[in-house]
C-alpha cells in the first residue's frame, strides 16, 4: 500500500509538516494556474528537500472556481491505484482551493482515508475533518445525470419526460436535491455548483 497525501500549497511549511507526519510515498501538489512567487518559491523548497526522498507531482488548477478544482482533484484520486491510501491536507493556499480539494473528498469519500487541517496558531496540532459522503438515492442521481446534460428544463414536468421516475417519485427527489442546494428551480431545473460537485 502506497499513501498518498494531496494537498493545497501556498506556503511550504504545512505541507512539510504534514508529509513528515504522514510519510507519504507520494506528495501531489494543488498550485494556481499562474502560481505566486510565492508559490513557486515553496514548491522549489518542497522539490529539493522533499523531492529527494518521495515522489513530488504538481498539479495547476484553477484558483478561484470551487467546482474547476473539485473536479480536477477527483480525477487526481480516480487515477491513484485501488491500493493506494489516499490523505488530504488543506492547510496551506487559498480557501477556494481547499473548498474545492474538500469537495473532492466529499464526492470520493470510500477512497480518501483522513481529511487533515494544521491550524496556523499551533504548528504541533492537526484537525481531523469529517469524512462526508453526498449519499445519493439512485433517483437523485439520474435526475442530477439528465441535468448536467446541455438541453435545458424550464420546468419539472419538461425534465419528467427525460427522466425515468414516476412523477410523484420525481417532484420527491427534486425536493431533496433543492434542500441540499444541489438542484434550483428559480429560472427552469438546473444543477448548483454542489450538484455539479455531487456528480464528480
Amino acid at each position: 500500500m502506497v499513501k498518498v497525501l494531496i494537498a493545497t500549497l501556498y506556503s511550504h511549511e504545512p505541507v512539510v509538516l504534514a508529509t513528515t507526519r504522514l510519510g507519504p510515498q507520494r506528495l501531489i501538489l494543488l498550485v494556481d494556474k499562474e502560481p505566486s512567487k510565492e508559490q513557486e518559491k515553496s514548491l522549489k523548497i518542497i522539490q529539493d528537500s522533499l523531492g529527494k526522498v518521495i515522489d513530488v507531482k504538481v498539479v495547476k488548477t484553477e484558483v478561484y472556481d470551487i467546482v474547476a478544482v473539485a473536479q480536477k482533484a477527483v480525477e487526481i484520486i480516480d487515477i491513484q491505484p485501488n491500493d493506494d491510501a489516499i490523505y488530504i491536507n488543506i492547510t496551506s493556499g487559498r480557501k477556494t482551493k481547499a473548498i474545492g480539494l474538500l469537495f473532492a473528498a466529499y464526492a470520493r469519500h470510500d477512497r480518501v482515508k483522513k481529511i487533515a487541517y494544521n491550524p496556523e496558531e499551533d504548528k504541533s496540532a492537526v484537525v481531523y475533518l469529517p469524512r462526508l459522503s453526498f449519499k445519493l438515492t439512485e433517483s437523485e442521481k439520474k435526475i442530477l445525470e439528465k441535468l448536467s446534460s446541455k438541453k435545458r428544463y424550464d420546468n419539472i414536468m419538461d425534465l419528467a419526460k427525460d427522466v425515468d421516475l414516476s412523477t410523484a417519485m420525481l417532484y420527491r427527489a427534486i425536493d431533496e436535491l433543492k434542500d441540499k442546494d444541489m438542484v434550483t428551480t428559480e429560472h427552469g431545473v438546473e444543477l448548483t455548483d454542489a450538484g455539479k460537485i455531487a456528480r464528480l
